[in-house]
């Protein structure tokens, strides 16, 4: 992988230091020029070429599919992560009495759709977390034979902290549980293979470490589990021969497509297929190499400052999130590195970098310097 060549792809590089993929990230170029010209094709032809415009649409579900290993009739675009999650979350056949176990340091995300479940009589079951890590002993302890959905994120927003989804697929395998993944903050930069990690569902918007636009994103719901999900939302596209307009036939779709109930997102779905292909060919591998050695460099020059570090540093818990605990007062921190043209995030008492693979150490040397001199103002 060509770092130099990398960087060209990202024009943000030339105006600021961005170390915030896990909140929206910068677009690469090569989005841009798909969404350019998507937007002058509609313009001068109108539709004249949406048979086109829909082989893109399947190429783009098509590639969703090779990030995560899974097929491509297993996949259906929604327009976020809470989308995906709600499906199952409405669309499961629920009993009163049931549970979902979730951890308590989730996204609002996977964790609204679950209690909204209430007024079903389903109870969502909260696990402690231990310093932004989730113990596998403390998921499996709220599990009893009530329990019919595990949700839980690849990598926890806050903390970064990587969970074993291998782990975690087994054991809701072997128990008989569905095992719902919010991958939005791996997705991009972590391998993840559904089929090796008995995943049944996984939902993640694309504008993270995806590098796409907000407002899109993929579903995945395996097909062993497809007919056990009725779609809530309907239209006209959750039914075969759904362009055969007026010979109405309320036969659902039997793949993923169910769940799509209308027009779709063709922009974004353009935009996202751009993205996803500067992502497979740099080789996620690769990727992860990359930021996982990006992290190391930004451990240590927070160990060299004696800099709390709330992430764990386990190489098997690491993400692409790096949070810390300053001892001085952080309420001014993000505008000073935004004044200063770097792009952070700071949140809930706690400083997150989130650098993807074509960042380099000497934006972090230049993020570190500026650091130094907060502290010391």
């Amino acid at each position: 992988m060509n770092l130099e060549n990398i960087r060209k792809e990202f024009p943000v590089t030339n105006e600021i230091i961005f170390f915030d993929h896990a909140r929206v990230a910068p677009l690469p170029k090569r989005v841009q020029q798909v969404v350019t010209a998507f937007i002058d094709d509609a313009t001068r032809f109108g539709t004249a070429h949406y048979e086109t415009w829909v082989l893109e649409l399947e190429r783009t579900r098509k590639k969703f599919a090779e990030l995560i290993n899974a097929n491509r009739d297993e996949i259906a675009f929604v327009k976020n992560t809470s989308e995906g999650i709600s499906i199952v979350a409405n669309g499961f056949d629920w009993q009163l009495g049931d549970n979902v176990v979730i951890p308590d340091i989730e996204f609002p995300a996977n964790v609204y759709p679950w209690w909204n479940l209430k007024q079903r009589g389903v109870e969502t079951r909260m696990v402690k977390s231990v310093e932004g890590r989730v113990l596998f002993d403390e998921l499996i302890k709220q599990v009893d034979n009530r329990t019919r959905i595990l949700s839980i994120s690849s990598v926890e927003c806050n903390s970064g902290f990587r969970s074993d989804l291998n782990r975690l697929g087994t054991f809701c395998k072997e128990k008989g549980i569905l095992f719902f993944v919010d991958a939005i903050q791996s997705l991009g930069v972590l391998p993840l293979d559904v089929k090796k990690d008995h995943i049944d569902f996984l939902s993640a918007d694309g504008h993270k470490w995806m590098l796409s636009v907000e407002g899109l994103g993929g579903f995945y719901i395996s097909k062993n589990v497809v007919d056990r999900i009725r779609p809530t939302t309907m239209g006209w596209g959750n039914v075969v021969n759904a362009e055969n307009f007026m010979d109405y036939d309320f036969t659902l779709q039997k793949d993923a497509k169910k769940f799509e109930e209308g027009t779709p997102n063709t922009i974004s779905i353009h935009a996202f297929g751009a993205a996803l292909g500067l992502l497979l060919e740099a080789g996620i591998d690769n990727i992860e190499k990359r930021v996982i050695t990006l992290g190391d460099y930004i451990i240590a020059e927070l160990n060299r400052r004696n800099i709390k570090i709330y992430s764990s540093t386990l190489l098997n818990e690491r993400s692409g999130n790096i949070s810390f605990i300053l001892d001085k007062d952080v309420s001014k921190l993000y505008s000073f590195m935004l004044e200063n043209k770097v792009k952070l995030t700071v949140r809930d008492g706690l400083v997150r970098f989130s650098p993807h693979f074509y960042n380099n150490e000497d934006e972090v040397l230049q993020v570190f310097d500026l650091l130094d001199s907060y502290l010391k103002k």
